[in-house]
């Protein structure tokens, strides 16, 4: 199975977009959608802390910040090897 992530933490603006892009495409290619809450992770939190949100599809980053449905589901459309 296809799988989405998006890293995310909380009071960040961008992320709720994101999310709905990445649960729209997700739910449109029958991927796992799995949400990431970087917050009290201080690994997390080092990493990823002024990229938020980030998508990964099946462990590629495919996006920062602002982030398109469109974007992942290109991201979906190709096929893994």
């Amino acid at each position: 199975m296809r799988r989405v992530e998006v890293i995310m933490a909380t009071g960040c603006h961008l992320c709720p977009p994101a999310i709905e892009a990445a649960t729209a495409a997700s739910a449109g290619h029958g991927a796992e959608l799995v949400i990431v809450d970087i917050d009290g992770d201080v690994e997390l939190e080092r990493r990823y802390r002024e990229l938020i949100p980030v998508v990964v599809v099946d462990g590629v980053e495919v996006g920062r910040f602002v982030i398109e449905q469109s974007t992942i589901e290109k991201a979906l459309a190709v096929e893994r090897s």
